[in-house]
């Protein structure tokens, strides 16, 4: 499934990105703890962006794989005509 992607990485540490701050610069938080946020942060990422290529993997398909239209589709046809 490949939850640890660039992408996947690059979201979670938006996501985590308050606790890394306190954790990291403000000292509020402990580094531990600000580390495993990132690391939850990471995997519900990963699921979030696997969800949408999973939706969106039909987008790319090419004209081949698609159904081929009927002869009285009138689609194409000025609304004039129609």
């Amino acid at each position: 499934m490949g939850l640890v992607r660039p992408s996947s990485l690059l979201l979670g540490s938006i996501l985590a990105g308050p606790a890394l701050w306190q954790g990291f610069v403000t000292g509020r938080l402990g580094v531990t703890d600000a580390l495993v946020r990132f690391v939850v942060a990471v995997l519900v990422a990963g699921v979030m962006l696997a969800i949408l290529r999973f939706v969106t993997a039909g987008y790319g398909r090419s004209a081949e794989a698609l159904p081929a239209r009927r002869a009285t589709d009138m689609a194409d046809a000025p609304l004039d005509e129609a």
